[in-house]
């Protein structure tokens, strides 16, 4: 029997996301969903250098760069902690600001989650 985790969002990312192009939106929704279920989608992979048991999933969309990072050793949920579209001036790598935001947020959750 597959097990379910329900998805929850921090309130920042999912405004983020809403902003997201529809096909986008659908296609990482979908990847969600798959982690969800305990799987990992091609789309998603490990992020680095926040700790373990968070992902980024990465979507390029008619030329865009979008991505979401999500948590799934907080608590019971799949927590995603950040949506953003990437415009990075250095390349393939995630901008600092971004990576400092991340931490951030899961310091946040974390503490309110004890």
């Amino acid at each position: 029997m597959i097990s379910l985790r329900r998805v929850s969002w921090i309130k920042a990312a999912l405004r983020d996301f809403e902003e997201f192009p529809d096909d986008a939106r659908a296609d990482m929704a979908q990847a969600l969903s798959i982690a969800a279920t305990g799987g990992k989608a091609d789309i998603a992979k490990p992020f680095k250098g926040v700790g373990g048991g968070v992902f980024e999933i990465a979507l390029r969309h008619r030329g865009d760069a979008y991505r979401v990072i999500y948590a799934v050793q907080i608590g019971e949920d799949l927590w995603v902690i950040h949506a953003f579209q990437k415009k990075s001036t250095s390349g393939i790598k995630t901008p600092q600001v971004e990576i400092d935001l991340i931490r951030e947020r899961l310091k946040r959750l974390k503490e309110a989650l004890k």
